[in-house]
């Protein structure tokens, strides 16, 4: 890896830790007993467990580390929202349905786009071929997932309304049962479910999301949280962001240690792996206002009750660049 971008790393993360305000007296601030962490079958956060280098950090201050699962980040923001967890990583999509719902959380820092990790997959002898065949069709899907969205702009690629299909809300597992029965005609899915898809099942891709969708991953805590203990949240950043500097450089290593933990095969782990993108970044105004569009197409199609700002779950210094 060159200097130059180990530099603009480094700033970067500079700039994550000042956007939340995790610099200067916040440092004095009492420590937690415990920090509750909220994860998915997948991604940098899921690494970091496996390795335990968050414990190790935290071990001299006193802190533990209790991790819990969800099976999609819908799920893992309502565990936010009601106090269960402090900090999670989930995609574009759910913080959005969360605070329409009235959860009081925060956007900390997220990874590059990675359109390619999601897709709209049929099965290999489906009669779909294009977005065109979706017409009339049964497409299941985690509702208020990334995916929600992919689905909202391929439809709007095609030409097709919302209500052109038949959506199925189902989360991951029993989508993948819904899917394997045949009683759907198409998953919209993120890795490493859509790997294991591919690779297992032999489903094949109609669209994923290059060119029509970002496909960010955000790290997010309960505000109170943030606001109370800045330098745990510096921390998990300052982890994630080492953590996938080497990730980046040994994606096999990083399907290796990953692969048990998720319960996959390694070579499906890999292809996953290999459409991750690494390199934790700090929340910007133009990042932002990315999330603000999806906010807004949300709202045009009644999926969410209200219209939102997406500048109030902003840190504060990020909320005034904004301006």
């Amino acid at each position: 890896m060159s200097i130059d971008f180990h530099r603009r790393h480094v700033l970067a993360l500079a700039a994550a830790a000042t956007a939340i305000g995790l610099t200067g007296p916040a440092q004095a601030q009492t420590n937690p007993a415990e920090l509750r962490i909220g994860f998915q079958k997948y991604g940098t956060l899921t690494v970091l467990k496996a390795k335990g280098d968050l414990e190790r950090r935290l071990a001299p201050l006193g802190i533990t580390v209790k991790w819990t699962e969800f099976p999609a980040g819908p799920q893992l923001l309502e565990g936010l929202n009601v106090g269960s967890i402090d900090f999670g990583t989930v995609g574009e999509a759910p913080p959005i349905f969360a605070q329409a719902a009235g959860a009081d959380l925060v956007y900390v820092a997220n990874q590059p786009p990675a359109p390619a990790a999601e897709a709209l997959i049929v099965p290999k002898d489906s009669p779909i071929r294009s977005l065109a065949d979706l017409k009339g069709r049964k497409v299941v899907l985690n509702k208020g997932s990334n995916v929600h969205y992919l689905l909202v702009k391929l439809l709007e690629k095609q030409g097709l309304k919302y209500s052109d299909i038949q959506v199925v809300y189902l989360p991951p597992a029993d989508a993948r049962a819904a899917f394997e029965r045949g009683a759907v005609d198409a998953w919209v899915i993120w890795d490493p479910f859509l790997a294991a898809a591919q690779r297992q099942l032999g489903a094949r891709v109609v669209a994923d999301g290059q060119g029509v969708v970002a496909n960010h991953q955000f790290y997010l805590a309960a505000r109170g949280y943030a606001e109370k203990h800045p330098q745990v949240v510096q921390a998990i950043v300052e982890e994630l962001a080492q953590l996938d500097r080497w990730s980046e450089r040994n994606t096999a290593a990083v399907a290796a240690l990953l692969a048990p933990q998720i319960g996959l095969d390694v070579a499906t782990t890999e292809l996953a792996a290999t459409r991750f993108a690494y390199g934790i970044q700090p929340i910007t105004p133009a990042i932002a206002a990315e999330q603000q569009k999806i906010a807004d197409a949300f709202h045009a199609l009644k999926l969410i009750p209200k219209p939102i700002r997406i500048a109030d779950a902003l840190p504060k210094s990020v909320r005034t660049a904004a301006k």
